[in-house]
């Protein structure tokens, strides 16, 4: 069942540098710092309001589909395929989403909650005021995507990749990151709050505004060069010197 909208909105494997460490636990407690701070801007979060939902009752997704005001509850989508269709205020709690192919899919004021799956294909996907929370995901694929306001937030989610994507206004929060893969994306006041996230790639990526004082843990596999435009806890600091020092070409003896 699909439904016409109201509006619409135009819409590898790197070398690693190392591996970095580090804890963002001072003081016996969790650091938990403001939005943004000095020398950085802050994310805008998205302000996702929903209006009543009618319930989905279609047999499946469809390729181009047109979905506007609809709630997926515990709906299977597993391996169907909802290739470049629009989700427009719609909410999906507690589906199903392996192997679900959402390739160049728009979702726009939209709510996910409690999703689950493994290798869903959201490449070029187009986020826009989305709420992604407690997700249980593995193999999301967001390559060349565009995410703009944006909040994930709770949930697990193994080896993301978000290669060459576009993040602006993302906010990463409360939620365990596994080799989540930036290379070559671009992220600008993007946050991450009170997570844990092991085994990062940044290589080739383009940062601006992104906070990671608030990461509860944070592990750089790669990329730790393009640090630039990120801001760091003193702690973190000290956990990069080593790799940071032979990045520069200084030795460090004694």
């Amino acid at each position: 069942m699909t439904r016409c909208g109201r509006r619409d909105v135009t819409c590898g494997v790197f070398p690693r540098v190392g591996r970095v460490v580090s804890g963002g636990v001072q003081h016996g407690g969790m650091v938990r710092r403001a939005v943004g701070g000095p020398g950085v801007r802050g994310a805008r979060r998205p302000e996702v309001r929903l209006p009543v939902l009618e319930r989905f009752e279609g047999g499946g997704l469809e390729p181009d589909g047109d979905y506007d005001g609809l709630e997926f509850r515990e709906a299977d989508l597993s391996g169907q395929d909802g290739g470049g269709a629009r989700f427009m205020d719609c909410a999906l709690r507690g589906c199903a989403l392996d192997g679900t192919r959402l390739s160049r899919a728009r979702v726009l004021d939209s709510s996910w909650a409690g999703v689950r799956g493994v290798g869903t294909d959201l490449a070029e996907a187009t986020w826009r005021d989305v709420e992604l929370t407690d997700a249980r995901l593995g193999g999301t694929q967001l390559h060349g995507a565009v995410l703009e306001r944006v909040l994930v937030r709770g949930g697990k989610i193994d080896f993301l990749n978000l290669r060459g994507a576009r993040l602006k206004d993302v906010v990463f929060e409360g939620c365990v990151l596994v080799e989540p893969d930036f290379g070559g994306a671009r992220l600008e006041r993007v946050e991450f709050v009170d997570c844990a996230v092991k085994g990062v790639e940044f290589s080739g990526a383009v940062l601006k505004d992104v906070d990671l004082r608030g990461a509860a843990s944070l592990e750089i596999a790669g990329g730790v060069d393009r640090l630039s435009g990120a801001v760091i806890s003193t702690a973190q600091l000290l956990d990069l010197a080593p790799v940071l020092a032979g990045e520069l070409g200084i030795r460090v003896e004694g």
